[in-house]
């Protein structure tokens, strides 16, 4: 069944707005790596970035809230604030960690690989069975991701320990936005999904920049070259609010299958964006393994015959 307004032009816009979203996330990457050419660490610019994002999103939940037919339950309350500690603060801080070592694009894909982890967690805790075909599209993921990692240790100025270490966190960041994934669909039917990704954000948001003053000193927020807080500002409009927006209004028009499969164009955008700014070496290997990846994320998200 279409989601509703997903006739002619709605399904067009749709499809646009799904594609855009994707597209906006994984540049995050690139624009990590872009700051971080001028100095700044982790903590500073992810409490920048989650600061800039922060007014955003209360007001897209304020909007939210007055259109909805019930106000949000205590309970609620207290799950979007566990749910976006884990699936955006810590999820984001982890992978701002992760990319001073690795490349963006592997960043993406052991990223993208989050709906696999969600099929493992849900068999191991959920009794879920894996069926041959999710079997066989895991083992092509990880296959890939295997692959990616070798070009990475190829081009390594910082070594095959960093690379790894990078690894580790990126695929920890990708573990929490799998929990993140498991623990919201109850929620969400309840709160409706703009006002539960609007404040578990504001949250997560909250929560970054709490991190900030916990471990560094307030004068280092106004001490960053002004290309930080340039890049930051771009971070939260283009990478944070605008593909959460967009990802909604396309589920509204389209329905969350379809928008899933859109995601497939993330790793391969990083790809290039990665070339075109950030310098990084782009060779077949490293395009093997992505298509390998992606191939076995499209495989688990389409519905059996």
């Amino acid at each position: 069944m279409r989601a509703p307004g997903a006739e002619g032009g709605g399904r067009g816009v749709g499809l646009a707005f799904a594609l855009l979203g994707a597209i906006g996330f994984s540049f995050k990457a690139i624009l990590v790596k872009l700051a971080y050419r001028h100095g700044v660490d982790a903590e500073t610019l992810l409490a920048l970035r989650m600061g800039f994002s922060l007014p955003f999103f209360l007001a897209m939940g304020v909007v939210a809230s007055r259109r909805a037919a019930a106000p949000i339950a205590a309970r609620d309350w207290g799950w979007m604030l566990v749910l976006g500690l884990i699936g955006y603060y810590f999820a984001s801080y982890l992978d701002f960690l992760g990319l001073r070592y690795i490349s963006a694009t592997l960043e993406r894909l052991i990223l993208y690989t989050y709906p696999t982890l969600v099929i493992v967690a849900s068999a191991l805790f959920l009794g879920k069975p894996i069926t041959k075909r999710m079997g066989a599209a895991l083992a092509l993921c990880y296959l890939g991701i295997a692959v990616a990692l070798g070009h990475d240790f190829r081009f390594a100025g910082g070594g095959a320990g960093e690379v790894a270490l990078g690894s580790l966190l990126v695929f920890g960041s990708a573990v929490a936005f799998a929990i993140y994934l498991m623990g919201n669909g109850e929620v969400v039917g309840r709160t409706g999904a703009t006002r539960f990704s609007a404040y578990a954000t504001s949250f997560a948001c909250l929560g970054a920049i709490a991190q900030f003053f916990a471990l560094r000193e307030p004068a280092l927020l106004l001490a960053q070259p002004w290309q930080v807080y340039g890049l930051s500002l771009a971070m939260a409009v283009v990478s944070t609010v605008a593909p959460v927006w967009l990802v909604s209004e396309a589920i509204r028009r389209l329905g969350a299958g379809p928008v899933s499969l859109t995601g497939s164009i993330g790793p391969a955008s990083t790809i290039l964006l990665g070339w075109l700014l950030l310098d990084e070496p782009v060779g077949a290997i490293q395009l093997i393994g992505t298509a390998m990846v992606v191939g076995g994320v499209l495989v688990m998200a389409r519905k059996p015959a």
